[in-house]
């Protein structure tokens, strides 16, 4: 094990540089271990998981993001009753949440979102994860108001709390070359710093292994621990590999290596500790056994059920649309450790 790292990271005096070493210079397995022993002192041995559902309202979309699969790819847009139904058969299994998010386009506006979340919750009584600070931006623009008001609005209306989505790569480099029409990185910034102050918590994430540099990589984790040192408003980090099936980026990268993925993790939770002391696998990106893989890395959270993710298998995630919560106890103990059912907020079930 690092030992220098690892007090260091427990003290918080991680720096870029350090991370950059790490990256480029330390034996790999020493810095899985390193991660892996950090995430036994800060978490211990249970891995969490929450048993959701992912519904995508429309795959129609206005912003056109290089890296996208999912647009156009089957020409739906739901109605509430279609959404209302979706949500009963999530019910049905178990589900304590509902993550919802989808294309943008111009008409979906203040009050249609409002509606609909009003609509959701006035007939169902479970946990909305909705939208994407993308998503809040536009809606801001569609309708005449600031963010600010925008979110006041939401949570009125009851959303409990915000996805970490539309980060991408967190540099406005790499933004303007594969998004160039998504808010900036001090937009995303805002609207998640505003969320926080308002009381709604949100998740972070990463889409990596598209064109960014492990410097880029490094200055997004940075930026997300900077930003909840400032508000305590994330809830976890996700990192999600880009996958590059059916779309535009896809043609020019091959996306991040195995050894990159295992690397994400461990450095993530090198640099964030306890900052943000929940790091998630996504299961549906990597698949099953690089998940358990993971989980020996520095993650801790295996995600959820996540039944229906039409993003991630439209861009080529082949592992399935649902994982049953039976499965995700046999993964987790097969690795030897502890399966534990969380809320959205991470309170233990």
């Amino acid at each position: 094990m690092l030992d220098e790292i690892y007090n260091k990271s427990l003290d918080n005096e991680i720096t870029k540089e350090d991370s950059l070493d790490l990256i480029n210079s330390a034996n790999q397995f020493e810095l899985y271990d390193t991660a892996d022993q950090l995430r036994q002192r800060i978490v211990g041995d249970k891995v969490t998981y929450v048993v959701n559902k992912a519904i995508d309202i429309t795959d129609h979309c206005m912003i056109g993001c290089k890296f996208c699969s999912f647009r156009d790819n089957e020409q739906y847009h739901m109605t509430n009753e279609e959404i209302s139904d979706s949500i009963v058969q999530a019910k049905s299994v178990g589900a304590t949440e509902i993550c919802l998010f989808g294309g943008i386009t111009k008409d979906m506006d203040i009050n249609y979102y409002c509606d609909l979340i009003k609509t959701i919750k006035d007939e169902h009584d479970i946990c909305l994860h909705a939208l994407s600070p993308a998503e809040v931006y536009q809606t801001a623009i569609n309708s005449g108001i600031s963010t600010y008001d925008a979110l006041t609005q939401l949570k009125e209306a009851g959303m409990d709390t915000m996805t970490g989505a539309s980060a991408e790569i967190l540099v406005d480099s790499i933004r303007q070359q594969i998004c160039p029409n998504k808010l900036t990185t001090s937009q995303w910034a805002q609207v998640v710093k505003e969320a926080h102050e308002l009381g709604i918590p949100t998740t972070s994430t990463i889409m990596y292994g598209s064109i960014e540099t492990w410097e880029d990589r490094i200055e997004h984790l940075f930026l997300l621990k900077e930003i909840q040192e400032e508000t305590h408003g994330f809830t976890e980090f996700v990192p999600m590999t880009f996958l590059g099936g059916n779309n535009e980026l896809g043609k020019i990268s091959n996306g991040a290596t195995g050894v990159e993925d295992l690397k994400l993790h461990a450095i993530s939770r090198i640099i964030f500790s306890d900052v943000i002391p929940n790091i998630q696998v996504s299961w549906v990106k990597l698949g099953l056994r690089m998940t358990q893989v993971a989980l020996t890395c520095g993650a801790n959270d295996i995600g959820g059920t996540m039944i229906e993710d039409k993003i991630s298998t439209a861009a080529g995630g082949g592992f399935g649309g649902y994982l049953p919560v039976e499965k995700i106890h046999e993964l987790i103990e097969d690795i030897g450790r502890i399966p534990q059912e969380r809320t959205t907020k991470y309170e233990m079930i």
